[in-house]
């Protein structure tokens, strides 16, 4: 193994590690089931919310919210288990968190 290929090694399996991390859909090896952007964006506009709206009544930041639904991040693992329960019960997740302010 030259330097060379030790080197390209390394930056092949850092790149890799990283999509990992951000959990990008489709990388190699890894199977996610996150709400893609436009099902974020789905969801809040059936429960008929503005993005402030959505993200105060279910203690969102705001940014967050507009960065997932533009795709330029991915939600982490409690943000798409959180949207998977508004889905199936909006009320009650608003209620919870009401109830937690």
């Amino acid at each position: 193994m030259t330097d060379d290929s030790f080197g390209d090694d390394l930056i092949a399996s850092l790149t890799e590690a990283v999509a990992h991390a951000e959990a990008r859909p489709g990388t190699k090896g890894f199977r996610t089931h996150a709400p893609i952007a436009e099902e974020i964006r789905a969801l809040r506009l059936d429960l008929q919310l503005s993005r402030a709206a959505f993200a105060s009544r279910y203690g969102l930041d705001v940014r967050a919210l507009q960065d997932w639904e533009q795709g330029r991040r991915m939600p982490d693992r409690a943000a798409r288990t959180l949207f998977r329960v508004i889905r199936k019960a909006p009320e009650l997740v608003a209620e919870a968190v009401i109830e937690a302010a």
